[in-house]
């Protein structure tokens, strides 16, 4: 199987941890070489956030586990980069 090299995924999380609280804990998950944490939207309970995660083979259920133990969940999973590189999107025409 190819190794995951970036992912992109929206997380739902509580106000506590902080939001740099909660990016230091993922930032340090073993297979993760780089996180970064992006809010989206914020109400009275919860923040959603935005997380890109970087490395040479990153390991999503150690990635989702930590999450679940900072009292989050993982909404959706918006990119996947995956092989020997890692490539970045390009307008087409099709794009419009």
């Amino acid at each position: 199987m190819a190794a995951v090299r970036r992912l992109v995924i929206d997380v739902l999380k509580p106000h506590d941890p902080p939001l740099l609280t909660f990016t230091n804990q993922l930032a340090e998950i073993e297979s993760v070489e780089g996180v970064t944490s992006s809010l989206i939207e914020l109400d009275q309970e919860v923040q959603n956030i935005k997380l890109t995660f970087e490395s040479d083979d990153l390991d999503f259920e150690a990635i989702d586990e930590t999450i679940k133990n900072l009292g989050g969940s993982v909404h959706s999973v918006d990119q996947v980069a995956c092989g020997d590189s890692v490539v970045t999107d390009r307008r087409t025409l099709q794009d419009g």
